[in-house]
């Protein structure tokens, strides 16, 4: 794996002339490390060290060992960006041969203990094969502090991980937790007992965690749990759950809720799921991983919407969304196959793609009802997979019902025009 070396050494905070690696020959991540550094004559520091005689001072080859660790560092995955990385102390070093111009010095470093703010790595400098020098050096690594615009009220009860940013009059309530490089926009409004999981994007005047809009709840600390990586566009709204509904809404990682979207108390949404430009999830509505829920759809209390599904624009939802299907449309929506292109796109295998479109043709185009249906789909072995299996299991679990009415020809025909 390569090291960007310009984008690592700006990691460092180094410039020249105290940049001491000029190229990266190996690289294990998170294990191992060999960098080179060229010694000309025309370092700098030879001119007075010493004159008619150049050496490389042994701290010089020290520092380079450290600048190559901090890359090994700086490149592990999960590690905070701008993260900073500084020396804390040097162990057992040794020094073995002089290094003057000419040399081609070898730097290799492996990583021993660590934590997540503290790392050993034994590090050796190297002319050919043999050891110029050699140590343990122990690394500090400290990530960047948050960025709060200085009109932003922030309760002295919220917590702000390392590297958020903050936008200009954001208001933070007291028992919120907003995870590291979050970035909440301007005028947006966090409150309640809610946590924001890292790398979150907030744009503004969206309004997260706020109390829920049934005429139940009493002001009871319910929680809005909210996972890594989701983006929250313009408007956004998601409130908390109450008490009566488990009191706990909760959406999972890399979710993206377009502008005006809404999110109802006590509902659950998964992981990968999309919510178009207004589409509204009522009370208690669960979205399962991979969901497309499109603009202006709205979903009623209590449904739940399967994985893979895709809700057409402007759909109105009233009984559980079929998983792998394309559901669109309005009293009664109505199913329109299954969701071939999204599935594709998400590396689903064509022969279970097959499987799928099989077993939608038991439950929607043979005379058998909904029970003969999923019997007979159990019984063909040429239809038998996981994915099949979790649509029959879908199906048995509703508790309001399945939508499994077939679209017409007509409307086949306009969406394949569409």
């Amino acid at each position: 794996m390569l090291i960007n070396i310009p984008q690592a050494v700006d990691g460092l905070r180094f410039r020249y002339p105290a940049a001491l690696v000029d190229a990266i020959t190996e690289h294990e991540p998170g294990r191992r490390l060999v960098a080179v550094k060229n010694v000309t004559v025309n370092e700098e520091f030879f001119q007075g060290h010493f004159p008619g005689q150049p050496l490389m001072p042994a701290v010089l080859t020290l520092e380079a060992l450290t600048q190559s660790a901090a890359m090994l560092l700086l490149e592990r995955e999960g590690l905070p960006a701008r993260s900073s990385v500084y020396l804390r102390g040097i162990n057992d070093a040794k020094f073995r041969k002089q290094v003057v111009p000419g040399h081609r010095v070898r730097l290799e470093i492996v990583l021993g203990a660590h934590k997540p703010a503290l790392a050993k790595v034994q590090a050796t400098a190297k002319i050919g094969e043999e050891v110029v020098a050699e140590c343990q050096l122990l690394l500090a690594l400290v990530a960047e502090p948050a960025d709060i615009h200085p009109t932003a009220i922030i309760h002295k009860g919220a917590r702000i991980g390392d590297g958020a940013k903050i936008g200009p009059h954001a208001v933070i309530g007291p028992h919120v937790t907003i995870g590291r490089h979050c970035q909440i926009g301007a005028s947006t409004v966090i409150d309640g007992w809610t946590d924001v999981g890292e790398g979150t994007e907030v744009y503004p005047f969206a309004s997260i965690g706020l109390a829920p809009q049934d005429l139940k709840y009493r002001g009871e600390p319910t929680r809005l749990s909210i996972g890594a990586h989701n983006i929250f566009r313009e408007f956004v709204t998601i409130h908390r759950g109450t008490a009566g509904g488990g009191g706990v809404t909760s959406i999972g990682d890399h979710n993206v809720f377009m502008a005006y979207s809404h999110v109802a108390h006590d509902c659950h949404v998964g992981h990968h799921t999309l919510l178009g430009h207004m589409a509204t999830l009522g009370g208690h509505v669960t979205v399962q991983d991979y969901a497309t829920i499109s603009a202006g759809s709205g979903v009623h209390q209590f449904c739940r919407i399967g994985r893979h599904a895709f809700i057409g624009g402007y759909s109105v939802i009233t009984k559980d969304a079929l998983p792998f299907a394309r559901t669109v449309g309005s009293r009664p929506a109505r199913i329109f196959g299954v969701n071939a292109v999204g599935l594709t796109r998400r590396g689903i295998p064509s022969d279970v793609i097959a499987r799928l479109k099989k077993s939608l043709r038991y439950l929607l185009q043979s005379k058998l009802n909904t029970t003969g249906a999923l019997r007979q789909i159990e019984r063909d072995k040429n239809v038998a997979c996981d994915d099949v299996q979790a649509v029959v299991d879908f199906i048995r679990s509703s508790k309001r019902g399945v939508i499994l009415r077939r679209a017409t020809r007509r409307a086949e025909e306009l969406m394949a025009d569409e």
